[in-house]
């Protein structure tokens, strides 16, 4: 059986891309005409960005089941997967229920029944799209210069959807050698070992991150790249896959090149944390990587990436600044568990992305007497430019993630901490207007990692990282178990349809 119907055949999507970098279909074009010019070349890289915006899907040309979810929207994306069933976000009761409410109860078990076009697994293929562009790449009539940044940014995507695909499923099989594509390769769904799975993300993203390839350190104050990969998210993808391995000591040494590419915490005006999600002021030196949105667009395939959190957060009856209201009714599909937000230094600015009270717009109290949780304001209402969704892009990357990330593997590899990384701890707990951590949180190896998975969960709550991080600090049973979750699952089952065609079922579901 082809591996998930995926044999990719050599005819080619002319595309033309907007400011957000997912294409819009124009025609179908065979190999004998596009691509040729470098321009061509560009466009046909530009594909790569596809699986990672934020709309309602997209779809695949000449497919049966055509449909696909992004992996930044709202229905099966890496704010409902890795947010969802972790111990910050409280069980979604008294609302729409089914998928919602079982990703938020950590229950994957209904993932075994989705079918192709709803399952990410399905994107196994787009790995081998990603693996001939590579490869068309190598040998395209362009320039030297052109033709290593489109591959280091095509490598980027194939070791960034493998990274996911990785937390989601474990090691799926993939076809990382266009010579085996259309071949009896394709067939064979092994599962490989999670070492030679790891080693290929880390081989593209090195090829990615090396300064000959291309690849800008920063993008956040260019208007040509801005919304693009450059060396320092393919830096900080690498980072975050050798912490989930526990390579510390590569995992350092990645830290400390990304802290001299000139990004920096925002630390400036009344609430700098919260600016970060603002508008006006979300371009800074703190934004390593954001999906671009449009606030005009309607979030359909062939337009712009949309920003709607805001109608998954917000209650029925939330009073908003001209939005009232969210689509779920009485409560938000995500809303911040109350013992999360207890958690919380009531001076720490930070709380002001929640909200703990309301009047609503029937003018009826609403708190946690009647509340599942806190509502979510991460990010702001767009006053600035109000359009049918938000203006905010959706932050994917942060320095501050960085610096956490760093001081937790000077921790490891020096056997505790030390005082350089108590300090970036302080650092980006300061500009939340908290104070140092106390010596007991310093004390050993022990008490600094729980300090900083701590920490991690408060700075970057609702940006995709909290799963993870509590799988990498042995954490994630206990605290679903605390939370009244189901914690006997840390990946989600190969659907039937996978099952048909010759995969092998996760072990903790057989």
């Amino acid at each position: 059986m082809k591996k998930l119907f995926v044999l990719f055949t050599f005819v080619f999507v002319l595309i033309g891309c907007d400011d957000d970098f997912d294409p819009a279909l124009y025609g179908t074009l065979s190999p004998n005409n596009f691509p040729q010019t470098e321009e061509d070349y560009f466009l046909y890289t530009m594909e790569a960005y596809k699986p990672f915006g934020s709309k309602w899907g997209y779809n695949i040309p000449n497919a049966s089941n055509s449909y696909r979810d992004n992996f930044h929207a709202y229905e099966f994306g890496h704010l409902y997967m890795f947010d969802g069933p972790s111990d910050n976000l409280a069980i979604y009761v008294n609302g729409w229920g089914g998928f919602f409410e079982a990703v938020t109860r950590a229950n994957f078990d209904f993932f075994a029944t989705q079918d192709i076009s709803r399952s990410h697994l399905s994107k196994v293929s787009f790995v081998t799209q990603l693996t001939q562009i590579i490869a068309d790449l190598e040998v395209a009539p362009i320039s030297d210069e052109s033709k290593l940044l489109l591959q280091a940014e095509a490598r980027t995507s194939r070791a960034w959807l493998m990274y996911y695909l990785l937390h989601l499923y474990g090691p799926v099989p993939v076809i990382l050698d266009a010579s085996e594509i259309g071949t009896d390769a394709e067939w064979d769904v092994t599962k490989p070992s999670r070492a030679d799975y790891v080693s290929a993300m880390v081989s593209d993203l090195e090829f990615a991150t090396d300064p000959a390839n291309g690849l800008p350190d920063i993008s956040w104050d260019s208007d040509d790249f801005y919304g693009r990969f450059t060396r320092g998210f393919a830096l900080t993808l690498l980072m975050r896959v050798q912490m989930n391995e526990r390579n510390f000591t590569d995992a350092e040494e990645i830290g400390r090149e990304i802290t001299g590419l000139g990004y920096g915490l925002v630390t400036s005006g009344s609430n700098p944390y919260k600016s970060l999600f603002e508008v006006s002021t979300q371009r800074n030196a703190e934004n390593i990587f954001a999906v671009t949105v449009d606030h005009t667009s309607d979030g359909v395939a062939q337009n712009g990436n949309i920003n709607a959190w805001t109608y998954y957060c917000y209650p029925g009856d939330y009073p908003g600044v001209y939005q009232n209201g969210g689509w779920s009714n009485p409560q938000g599909v995500f809303m911040a568990h109350w013992d999360f937000y207890d958690s919380f230094d009531p001076n720490d600015l930070r709380l002001e992305m929640f909200d703990a009270s309301y009047n609503s717009t029937s003018n009826d109290l609403r708190d946690r007497t009647n509340l599942n949780g806190a509502v979510v304001l991460k990010y702001p209402e767009n006053i600035e430019n109000p359009g049918a969704f938000q203006g905010n892009d959706i932050i994917i990357a942060r320095y501050a993630d960085v610096l956490l990330m760093l001081a937790e593997a000077i921790n490891e590899n020096n056997g505790g901490p030390t005082a350089e990384a108590i300090g970036l701890v302080n650092q980006v707990r300061n500009r939340s207007n908290v104070s140092d951590l106390l010596p007991a949180s310093t004390s050993d190896l022990n008490a600094f990692n729980a300090a900083i998975l701590e920490e991690r969960g408060k700075e970057l709550f609702f940006e995709g990282v909290r799963k993870m991080d509590l799988i990498r600090h042995d954490q994630w049973e206990e605290r679903l178990a605390a939370r009244g979750k189901q914690n006997d699952h840390e990946i989600l089952p190969i659907p039937i349809w996978a099952l048909n065609q010759g995969y092998e079922q996760n072990d903790t579901y057989n």
